[in-house]
């Protein structure tokens, strides 16, 4: 395409909201005109889908629930005044809590204040707050923010050796909706253990974000911890940092989770306009559709243009794959369905990978963030007149170009700045894109039946080493494999058997291995006397 054919098509998809001082570029994904008018009736049913699921439908049959994640920035829309009186009253008793932790009306024994938080979750209870902390939180917020979000021992022992002598300052937010996720549960179990040994009382410490009535609610009660707020059913863990898992959080530092929740409200409103052309994430629907073939045939790399938002593609990872990444559609057919997501930041991965994306496997669309304001004040000039953001603006520009000029799809996402009402704004447009783009394909983006299989599979690997030390306390001489796997009554389970002794005896647990680890058929188990 020439250059006045391409600044022709550039105006004609550009999307700019003068209130909100938004951008939305489309015109490098090389769809036609042709392809637009197809996709018009897809875009009817979708638009008319997401008013239903806003409007109260149930739009997670597995577990009979409404998804409401948009009523937690605009509660006059929750449809029941129930719902309505629960998103206020949350909203009010984050804002007290927070208040009397900030002025040292709630405290630690023995202290003036907390200083430190330690929030403890997984997949959306942790990767929402983290990219928010990171791109929100100031130099020095009135609590600094640790979190354990994983069950992985050396990096527990890492955040507590971070917090260090402030684990008596140390606000503990334990965020699970059933509070039965081992992860979570886990990394509770660990704190407890770190407060114990140091003769610190955890409930004096201790926050719970769960279900009402849950095992972790029961629990904070039972024990008096110091506040319990509300996980409800109808907000997803991956669409939750509107809700209690992500404001408590980012109230505590400082943060100002008003301006979120009015960011992402205004772009809801924004989104709601049954319009292809006036309607930012129907856009975004519409360029992955075209990119992937509707069939997520191409990766999207998503490049924020700032380091403030280096989390993003993370957050964006768990938000698109596991709401979009499916085996079957809403009709019982077998799809695979799903856009795989990854990135880091620009101009980093200018030196990481673009000469891939440029030169190699076409097998993705990019997705920049651009953020115009470079930094609070008057920048400093590298050359003459020409400042580091001025660099930074190029070297976007300048791989947008390279990309287009060897046929690879870009979309470009302009905002003016980072703070908490564009954070906002990012998190609801991708919310609505992803729910009008589950519509086009025709798929469930508010399940996750592959998540629930890895948990019980990784249940079943607990369970069947519980069965093996049964077996070797019972037994009278060393077992190999075989043996004890016979004994198990898990013959076909051999290989997992082998792995969770292997694990056992490079722990030091109570096992015995003699043989060659690298030929487990010559392995001989029991126990240490």
């Amino acid at each position: 395409m020439d250059t006045a054919a391409l600044w022709q098509r550039y105006q004609e998809w550009l999307f700019y909201d003068k209130e909100l001082e938004f951008y939305l570029d489309v015109s490098r994904v090389s769809f036609d005109d042709r392809f637009v008018e197809k996709m018009k009736p897809a875009f009817e049913k979708a638009f008319k889908d997401m008013a239903a699921l806003e409007a109260g439908a149930i739009a997670n049959p597995d577990e009979n629930r409404m998804v409401g994640h948009y009523w937690l920035r605009d509660p006059d829309l929750a449809p029941t005044p129930e719902l309505k009186k629960q998103i206020v009253e949350t909203l009010e008793e984050i804002e007290s809590f927070c208040t009397k932790v900030h002025t040292g009306e709630i405290k630690p024994p023995g202290a003036e204040k907390f200083t430190d938080i330690l929030s403890i979750g997984i997949g959306g209870s942790a990767l929402g707050p983290q990219f928010v902390s990171e791109a929100l939180a100031p130099i020095d917020p009135p609590l600094k923010i640790h979190f354990i979000d994983n069950a992985d021992p050396v990096g527990i022992d890492r955040t507590i050796a971070q917090i260090g002598a402030r684990l008596n300052t140390t606000l503990v937010i334990v965020i699970s909706k059933s509070g039965g996720t081992p992860e979570t549960r886990n990394g509770m179990i660990e704190a407890k253990a770190v407060y114990a040994a140091q003769r610190i009382d955890f409930s004096s410490h201790a926050v719970a974000i769960t279900g009402e009535g849950s095992k972790l609610y029961q629990q904070a009660k039972s024990e008096n911890w110091l506040a319990t707020f509300p996980m409800h059913d109808w907000v997803g863990g991956r669409t939750s940092e509107m809700s209690a898992v992500g404001l408590v959080d980012a109230a505590l530092q400082g943060i100002d989770i008003q301006a979120m929740l009015d960011g992402a409200k205004a772009m809801d409103t924004l989104t709601r306009t049954a319009d292809l052309k006036s309607n930012p994430a129907a856009l975004l629907a519409l360029s992955w559709y075209y990119a992937g073939n509707g069939k997520g045939e191409k990766d999207m790399v998503v490049l924020p243009y700032q380091d403030s938002l280096l989390l993003f593609s993370r957050y964006l990872q768990q938000l698109v794959m596991e709401s979009l990444g499916k085996e079957k559609d809403l009709d019982g057919r077998i799809v695979h369905q799903g856009i795989a997501v990854y990135g880091n930041k620009g101009s980093t991965d200018q030196h990481a990978y673009v000469q891939q994306l440029r030169e190699g496997v076409p097998n993705f669309f990019a997705t920049f963030i651009e953020v115009l304001q470079d930094r609070k004040g008057k920048g400093i000039e590298i050359e003459p007149g020409i400042t580091s953001g001025d660099f930074l603006s190029g070297f976007l520009q300048g791989t947008r170009q390279a990309l287009y000029e060897n046929q690879r799809d870009s979309i470009t996402v302009t905002i003016p700045k980072v703070d908490a009402f564009y954070v906002g704004v990012l998190i609801a447009l991708y919310d609505r894109a992803v729910g009008l783009y589950a519509s086009l394909i025709n798929i469930n983006a508010y399940h996750q039946p592959g998540v629930e299989a890895g948990k019980k599979a990784a249940a079943s690997i607990l369970d069947l080493q519980n069965q093996v030390m049964q077996v070797l306390k019972t037994a009278n001489a060393p077992l190999s494999l075989s043996e004890l796997a016979q004994k198990a009554a898990a013959e076909s389970d051999i290989e997992s058997i082998y792995k969770i002794l292997r694990h056992l005896d490079a722990n030091e647990r109570e096992i015995v291995l003699e043989g060659n680890l690298g030929e487990p058929s010559s392995l001989q188990v029991s126990l240490r006397n």
